[in-house]
């Protein structure tokens, strides 16, 4: 049984998978497309939420530093997923890495993490993008009834039409092809970083340098955690994670990790590239170098433009502006923030989609969601499915605390990605690799260990939540999954024409 769990899917076969007609996705996307779709999924809540959060709890003027620290990590861990999606150029991501290096049951483990995760992160994402939108017509003087804006009207029902409606007209989009969805997110990312960039320009000329002293404010100690609202790392080893001081470097680093979520997504758009060997590393590292340096500047005009203690926990940009008499540039950002979160969406939902299709022709899910449009040459089934879930969950769930399931899924995933690329290494040195992690395996065992420090930051109901998903995963797999692999059936036919059964003499 142990190796029927642990059974692999040669990079070869899974080459050869996307090459049927039935299953084949259109090839249309350049580095270019790759690098535009980082940037849109990158670039999101993160920079106009968490700086001020972490800036006046965690890390003072330091804030910038922790950035520093969460874009590291983000680093060792697209190291590897540049190898994997150049030498295994199909959907899937680390799904489809996993299946290669580790065995079917981490690849399934690792895909069903995945399909948690993107949908979480694209509900979560449209109900910010809907309270953006929100604010912004309540400045116009336009109101939404409040059983239309998720909170309960007089009947008792509440329903957030805003972020179901963004999640079905993103849906339709990534029906009618991938190629239409990176013009929308390019035209959307040129908006978006024209914010960014006024944010940072127009900020620079109201810096005050007194705002940065002192630039690493003095070691104060947690409150002690407790029972499940603990980081998981507290319960373990009696650490109390400390505010401010260098260690509020790192806590912070664990926080703002949120703003870099979504990197991993380019590598699912794998066997929709021209030429991936060429243009995946371009597009992952590429969007991850853009993002980091963004946000690295964004931090600390703004720690610059208002004292740390002071900023605003929920829109720290804006209200910085405000503090220092400009107004005005409140409701840019705002706009740009709204925006924003529409490419973060969308280029999730691709992600998950392409998943879960990756799954599906694998037999590990219903291969009916396998079958791609027959002039869209786009998943549809999956898209369809999917979208009208999450639009739906969207709507009427608040998912303010689900939202770090979304965190700790994405760590994961580096981990399974960093090891995989150790083991394929080992056991399939002859494969072509156009792009090599350097300094293997020190870079993935780095990886590893600055991962699972992240994870272990994040509160234990975290993590028990992420294991009721995982036992359910199990579930489904041995119940459905192990019996219709594509790659177990192929084998016991094999088995069959090796070893026909032997006659009935007697």
């Amino acid at each position: 049984m142990s190796s029927t769990l642990f059974r692999t899917k040669k990079v070869e076969q899974s080459i050869l998978d996307t090459e049927e007609p039935e299953h084949a996705l259109k090839k249309s996307l350049s580095a270019l497309d790759l690098t535009v779709f980082g940037v849109g999924v990158i670039i999101g809540t993160g920079i106009f939420v968490l700086t001020g959060k972490v800036a006046k709890e965690n890390a003072g003027p330091a804030v910038s530093l922790a950035f520093v620290v969460a874009g590291v990590v983000c680093a060792l861990a697209a190291l590897c997923y540049a190898e994997f999606a150049s030498t295994v150029p199909v959907a899937g991501s680390a799904y489809t890495f996993a299946y290669a290096s580790l065995g079917e049951l981490p690849a399934w483990i690792i895909g069903w993490d995945l399909v948690l995760e993107f949908a979480l992160g694209t509900a979560v994402v449209a109900v910010g993008w809907s309270g953006y939108v929100r604010s912004l017509l309540d400045n116009a003087g336009w109101h939404l009834p409040g059983y239309l804006s998720g909170r309960e009207g007089s009947s008792g029902f509440g329903f957030d039409i805003l972020a179901a409606a963004l999640v079905l007209v993103l849906t339709a989009i990534l029906v009618v092809g991938v190629k239409l969805s990176a013009r929308v997110t390019t035209v959307v990312v040129a908006i978006k970083v024209t914010v960014v960039m006024i944010v940072i320009i127009a900020g620079a000329f109201f810096i005050a340098g007194d705002n940065y002293t002192p630039f690493i404010p003095k070691a104060q100690a947690q409150a002690a955690g407790s029972s499940l609202k603990a980081p998981l790392v507290q319960l373990i080893f009696g650490y109390t994670p400390t505010n401010f001081g260098v260690m509020g470097i790192f806590t912070a680093a664990s926080v703002v990790f949120f703003a870099f979520i979504g990197f991993d997504v380019v590598a699912t758009a794998a066997e929709e590239t021209k030429n991936p060997q060429r243009d995946m590393p371009r597009g992952i590292l590429g969007s991850l170098f853009i993002c980091t340096a963004l946000y690295v500047a964004v931090s600390i005009v703004v720690t610059g433009m208002q004292r740390y203690d002071r900023l605003s926990i929920d829109a720290p940009l804006a209200d910085a502006f405000k503090a220092t008499g400009h107004p005005w540039y409140a409701g840019v950002i705002s706009f740009g923030a709204a925006v924003g979160l529409t490419t973060v969406c969308m280029i999730l939902l691709l992600g998950q989609t392409r998943v879960f299709f990756a799954m599906s022709r694998d037999g590990l899910l219903p291969r009916f969601f396998s079958r791609v449009h027959p002039r869209f040459r786009t998943p549809h089934r999956p898209t369809i499915l999917l979208g009208v879930i999450i639009a739906i969950v969207a709507g009427f769930t608040s998912l303010s605390e689900l939202a770090e399931l979304v965190n700790i899924g994405t760590l994961f995933a580096f981990v399974v990605v960093a090891i995989g690329v150790v083991i394929l290494r080992h056991t399939r040195p002859d494969l072509p690799r156009s792009f090599r992690t350097p300094l293997v395996p020190l870079v993935p065992i780095v990886s590893v260990l600055a991962s699972l420090w992240l994870m272990l930051n994040l509160p234990a109901e975290t993590w028990l939540r992420f294991a009721i998903w995982m036992v359910i995963g199990f579930g489904v797999y041995f119940l459905y999954g192990r019996s219709h692999s594509r790659l177990g059936r192929h084998e016991k036919t094999t088995e069959a024409a090796v070893h026909p059964p032997r006659p009935n003499t007697q």
